[in-house]
């Protein structure tokens, strides 16, 4: 599959962009592990067009990690066409368009999944980006606002023809948010739609390496994407890689997985400063598959969310090893 000029392989398995978990560390591990491309967390065009630092340093991305995507989102067209500019000169490889984010405090104010509701705008900002840029650019957006107006089929034509390269589309509406189950029907029509030229990435529910294999065979996608499924867990990329090139896959051993926790508890420190780095791990390591299920965790997950030091934090990833893990 390529997306323009970049060929990310067959049956490739992306990173979704994630608000506070896709940060360069993450990223780049992810990448490590199969990911074939990799976004960044969401960039606010308003915030980067007004050069708020907290915004800015999101676009920082090194080589390693290539490809990469740095995703926008914005409600005005040219505040959007401004920051993709600014984007542009960071240097990543695609450009991506956030159509999709549905949370209130952006979906309210027209962005993200809120331009679901004003498709004509929608499809100005695209074009408007696209005629900036010499990049490749791209979209992320839902099935529609709600049940009532699943409009992807309709949508998906008008936005390759605005010049997209690839259109990703997570298999919810905007009213369900997270509820409820993936439908991924929608996405395998608009796949199969003729008029589509460009690569369709199909993004909702994928948590197993099995559940990728069959988005491929049963909708016949260009590409899946992992969100939620790599929350403390970045080795999801290996275990779908491996099914996807055997038919069969083998979880990697307990001590690599704590390795890689450990990696991303000594990043994130690193990357911004122990009580923060904290802040923002341990809530992704409470909710790592690996501790799922085992008896009694309740009041150790307690004591994850609650330590401040790093040693803290690695010491208890030692104990629950020897206590449970082996």
């Amino acid at each position: 599959m390529k997306i323009a000029d970049i060929n990310l392989g067959e049956r490739p398995v992306l990173l979704a962009p994630m608000e506070d978990v896709t940060d360069p560390s993450f990223r780049l591990m992810c990448r490590e592990q199969g990911a074939a491309l990799v976004y960044t967390e969401f960039v606010s065009a308003e915030a980067l067009v007004r050069d708020i630092a907290s915004t800015t340093r999101k676009l920082a991305i090194n080589d390693a990690e290539r490809p990469v995507a740095i995703q926008i989102y914005g409600r005005e067209p040219e505040a959007m066409v401004q920051a993709a500019k600014i984007v542009e000169q960071a240097q990543p490889d695609i450009i991506d368009l956030n159509f999709g984010c549905p949370v209130k405090k952006v979906a309210s104010k027209g962005a993200g999944a809120g331009m679901l509701r004003d498709i004509p705008k929608m499809l100005d900002i695209t074009r408007r980006v696209v005629e900036a840029v010499s990049l490749p650019v791209t979209a992320k957006t839902r099935l529609g606002w709600d049940c009532e107006n699943k409009i992807i089929c309709d949508l998906g034509p008008r936005l390759q023809d605005c010049g997209i390269k690839a259109l990703a589309v997570h298999g919810r509406t905007r009213s369900q948010m997270y509820t409820g189950e993936a439908d991924w029907t929608l996405i395998g029509e608009l796949k199969a739609d003729p008029r589509m030229e460009i690569p369709i990435i199909g993004n909702g529910d994928i948590t197993t390496p099995e559940q990728a294999r069959d988005a491929f065979d049963t909708y016949g996608v260009d590409a899946v994407m992992v969100g939620r499924a790599s929350f403390g867990a970045p080795w999801i990329f290996h275990d779908i890689r491996q099914m996807l090139d055997t038919g069969s896959w083998q979880p990697l051993p307990v001590p690599e997985k704590l390795d890689l926790l450990k990696r991303q508890i000594r990043e994130s420190i690193d990357r911004i400063d122990e009580y923060r780095g904290i802040l923002h791990i341990r809530r992704h390591l409470a909710a790592s598959p690996l501790f799922k299920g085992l008896p009694d965790f309740r009041q150790t997950r307690i004591r994850m969310l609650r330590v401040e030091t790093e040693q803290e934090l690695l010491d208890l990833l030692d104990e629950i090893r020897s206590k449970w893990l082996g």
